[in-house]
């Protein structure tokens, strides 16, 4: 490294150990998981009975009215571009009009869009013609560019947090940070009808955010009869992690410097580390519906944040009998019942304990983070799937894994792939404090040897990116975790700018 080498990366708060680090893992890679099956109902997965549900609702607004403290992090930083790589593929091509389904289906129904309006004006401020004076002359291209360079709209740049997704009456639009605020109202109010949110941004359109928050806040306090108190952080930059060529040997950009790359959602452990909330629900930003299709996600919420506080409440009480250290042999058995058929952890060591050693590995297992994760039936969604996987003590426990963690290789890690009937939308409920009240520090809970390493693109060449262990993969890794079955209606992601045309987002 050059003496300006090590004053940049000094000024990212990155040591030139951690870089070495770094590039061994890209030598390395990653090992594969080893599975125990992949999580069904019954075998990994909880499918609750309606009485169970109705129970959990109440338990939720138990929780709710009795102080604790609830937050809803909503990692927010990412940009919208995949989500117009089917448009960004045309800009790029020699056509003249659309030729392929998708391309036909975002023009045939372009009206529908909630930015069309906006779309409009810009183009008659760009070219003195409307979309439709536009799509009449085969200006295809044209009307793209507007929506996604710079000049026009630039939603091609933009996070999507900030873009229209959902018209809401005439000439009323919201963004994804709107039904957000909203659904904080709807289910994450504490006893004083405050709602607490946490927004991670990206540095360049903090401004934005903090504009569209400001003014959006006041009149939904008015609306929801509530008192919002919103925060924003942005992703650090030392847990940016260098990017390799090919042959692993580090890049540098256009000035010299070393290239780094933004580690994907893991880094944002850091952020969520700091948050001091009791409870936090944690989902994508773009898996948000209007007010009048959302009463099927907002009240599965309620019923993930009541299951979690029954669970809470008995690891606790569990926890508190350990403390004594004369738990009879019975209690002992009941609460490593508890520990495999509720938490689905297990070590086949354990049987073979005495209490002392009994006692202490179960205090090991259950003093830990908790979240229940919502899951939902495949339905040939994109997604990581919940599994039960070992871990590096031997024992094992529900995971949320990714393909690119699975040896594709091993037949029969294939077979388990293939017998997997759910997959993981990201919908998370999670208790971030231990029992006696004292907040987790949720870096002794990550499996470092759960990272990814990706192939990216700059200036036309392939190269490597390190990504962290993912925010809800490898860490939470050793949390304790509960997957609950919810509907498919709760799952309404937006992964391209076409999937705003399904009902539930009209």
């Amino acid at each position: 490294m050059t003496e300006k080498d090590q004053q940049f990366i000094q000024q990212k708060g990155i040591t030139a150990d951690e870089i070495e680090q770094q590039i061994t893992r890209f030598k390395n890679g990653f090992p594969w998981l080893k599975l125990k099956s992949a999580a069904t109902v019954g075998n990994g997965i909880v499918c609750l009975n309606p009485q169970q549900e109705t129970q959990c609702l109440k338990q939720w607004k138990t929780y709710q009215n009795a102080g604790g403290t609830i937050e809803k992090f909503q990692p927010a930083s990412g940009a919208a571009s995949r989500m117009f790589k089917d448009l960004f593929r045309f800009l790029d091509s020699d056509k003249k009009q659309p030729e392929t389904e998708f391309e036909k289906r975002f023009f045939d129904n372009i009206t529908l869009f909630a930015f069309y309006p906006l779309l409009n004006k810009t183009c008659v401020t760009l070219y003195q013609k409307d979309v439709r004076e536009l799509i009449e002359a085969e200006r295809y291209i044209d009307v793209i560019k507007a929506l996604l360079l710079p000049d026009g709209m630039n939603y091609g740049s933009m996070p999507k947090g900030l873009l229209k997704f959902h018209r809401i009456a005439a000439g009323i639009t919201h963004t994804p940070i709107e039904e957000h605020l909203e659904e904080g109202a709807q289910y994450a109010a504490d006893s004083h009808r405050h709602v607490r949110i946490h927004f991670t941004v990206s540095p360049e359109h903090r401004t934005e955010f903090e504009r569209l928050i400001n003014d959006r806040v006041p009149q939904m306090e008015k609306v929801w009869g509530v008192r919002y108190d919103i925060s924003l952080s942005e992703q650090q930059s030392n847990t940016d992690t260098i990017a390799v060529d090919m042959d692993n040997s580090p890049v540098r950009d256009k000035d010299g410097n070393l290239l780094f790359r933004p580690a994907g959602h893991g880094a944002l452990l850091e952020n969520l580390n700091q948050r001091n909330a009791d409870v936090v629900f944690i989902k994508n930003i773009d898996n948000v519906v209007p007010l009048k299709s959302r009463h099927i996600s907002t009240r599965y919420k309620k019923i993930i944040g009541g299951y979690l506080i029954l669970i809470q409440n008995q690891i606790r009480k569990y926890l508190l009998m350990l403390d004594n250290k004369t738990v009879q042999a019975d209690e002992l058995k009941k609460i490593l019942n508890f520990t495999r058929e509720t938490l689905c952890i297990d070590n086949e060591k354990v049987d073979q304990m005495d209490n002392e050693a009994l006692t202490t590995w179960l205090q090991n297992k259950l003093n830990r983070p908790i979240r229940v994760c919502g899951v939902v039936r495949n339905q040939g969604e994109p997604g990581g799937g919940p599994y039960l996987a070992y871990c590096p003590d031997g024992s094992s426990s529900p995971q949320i894994l990714e393909s690119a963690q699975i040896n594709p290789e091993d037949p029969t890690a294939m077979e388990m792939m293939k017998k997997g009937t759910h997959f993981n939308p990201v919908d998370l409920v999670c208790y971030m404090k231990d029992y006696k009240g004292v907040k987790f520090d949720l870096h002794q809970f990550v499996d470092n040897e759960t990272g990814f390493i990706s192939i990216k693109s700059k200036n036309g060449h392939d190269i490597k990116a390190l990504e962290l262990p993912g925010l809800w993969n490898g860490s939470m890794s050793d949390w304790n975790t509960i997957f609950v079955e919810v509907p498919s209606e709760t799952f309404n992601p937006v992964k391209t700018v076409n999937d705003l045309l399904r009902k539930s987002h009209q």
